[in-house]
């Protein structure tokens, strides 16, 4: 039930992986394998030990840069368009999701926050049947800076010209809509459809 206290809903503000799409790092450890020929396992283990996944999303290295530091961590040349591809081609999308935010757009303005990095951007993000419906696109490699980091909820805010109280973030990691509900925001993690329908329903959102 909403809060007769509470401003009227006007903003909502979706994380993009696991939320609109759902991702597998799994795929590009398997992509890379077969252009490098080394197992999966190793790979696993010297991405996970790596910063460069995090330095690529957070703008402290660029796509070329990104490129050769993998090169260099898996011993192997890997050419470009081979590479991005495999690095690419790990989304699928949540259709439920994708529905939601056309019913939603008409009523709301709609945000985007990300942590993520230029190939995902230009290749997924951007080229989403949704995207043109963001009024706010905010993405941590642009504002090198990532979620939690309060920088990236002001900036949508910011952008969609809204206060905190009156917009929703939804995003599957906890900590990150933990960390809007402390700016004034409304966090939802997200789970499953039906979950995150009942929660805007709550405050006022018909989904």
């Amino acid at each position: 039930m909403v809060n007769g206290n509470q401003p009227p809903i006007r903003g909502v503000i979706f994380d993009f992986g696991n939320v609109i799409y759902r991702f597998d790092n799994r795929r590009i450890l398997q992509g890379l394998s077969a252009l490098c020929g080394r197992p999966v396992g190793d790979l696993a283990i010297l991405m996970a030990a790596s910063t460069l996944p995090e330095d690529y999303e957070s703008g402290r290295v660029d796509s070329l840069q990104f490129l050769e530091g993998v090169s260099q961590l898996c011993g192997y040349a890997f050419e470009e368009a081979a590479f991005r591809h495999a690095f690419v081609e790990i989304f699928t999308p949540i259709e439920s999701t994708l529905r939601l935010i056309r019913r939603l757009a008409p009523l709301y303005k709609l945000g985007l926050i990300s942590n993520t990095n230029p190939w995902h951007f230009e290749d997924t993000i951007r080229t989403c049947e949704v995207f043109p419906l963001f009024a706010a696109v905010t993405l941590s490699h642009e504002l090198k800076a990532m979620k939690p980091d309060r920088r990236l909820y002001e900036d949508s805010l910011t952008k969609l010209g809204l206060p905190a109280d009156a917009c929703v973030f939804i995003d599957d990691r906890p900590e990150f809509a933990e960390a809007a509900t402390r700016l004034g925001m409304h966090g939802i993690t997200y789970t499953d459809f039906e979950s995150l329908k009942k929660a805007l329903e709550s405050l006022g959102v018909s989904s």
